[in-house]
């Protein structure tokens, strides 16, 4: 139980020993808290950004993705990691912007306003991940169509065989029940990390409502 919330619980007291807190005590301190979950939105954006870098260099040296070096596909992935950074970068932007927007919000009204963009930010920086990642596993299966000579033949000979729907079938249903893990273990991770972070931002949206009221 953090400071805002004891002194809530004191101020339904009849005990005189207890301060009377102005309302621009009150007010300060929702903005500290507020502040202080919008920056580690945005700390928490970073590491997680530095995570999937780590590992991506950590998983370069792998025989799969010596295989794809061996597609010269830079004509897709190059474009399609450009885009990932750029958009990843104006994110951390926002998070940066609304950390700093909200240190320094002078009234509740437009603290209320900044609290809700903060929330949408972390909405749509989730959506662009998770629509990301079906797009980077649409590129993937594309190429190895494309360019591996083993699914190649596989589909050449599941062709021959009468067997083509039933060969593209398993891979389509394969790789949606794959995506569906990854998607729910990211959306786990999500509501674990996120989630927490913007139902204390909620908590405090709903005391500047009552303390603005």
């Amino acid at each position: 139980m953090d400071e805002l919330d004891l002194l809530k619980k004191d101020w339904n007291k009849d005990d005189n020993k207890y301060p009377k807190l102005t309302y621009n005590e009150i007010y300060k301190m929702i903005l500290n808290k507020s502040s202080s979950i919008v920056k580690w939105i945005f700390i928490i954006s970073l590491l997680e950004f530095a995570f999937w870098t780590v590992i991506s260099f950590l998983l370069k040296d792998t025989e799969s993705m010596k295989r794809f070096e061996q597609y010269d596909a830079d004509a897709v992935f190059i474009p399609l990691m450009i885009f990932g950074y750029i958009i990843l970068a104006y994110f951390f932007y926002l998070f940066f912007k609304n950390y700093k927007t909200i240190s320094v919000t002078d009234n509740a009204k437009v603290l209320m306003e900044n609290i809700l963009k903060t929330r949408k930010t972390v909405k749509q920086y989730v959506a662009f991940n998770l629509i990301y990642l079906v797009i980077s596993t649409v590129a993937v299966l594309y190429l190895e169509f494309e360019k591996d000579q083993q699914i190649i033949n596989q589909v050449q000979q599941a062709t021959a065989n009468g067997e083509v729907f039933k060969f593209y079938a398993t891979i389509i249903i394969t790789t949606v029940l794959l995506l569906a893990v990854a998607i729910g273990i990211l959306l786990l991770f999500y509501w674990l990390v996120y989630g927490i972070l913007l139902k204390r931002l909620n908590s405090n949206y709903r005391e500047l409502k009552k303390l603005d009221s």
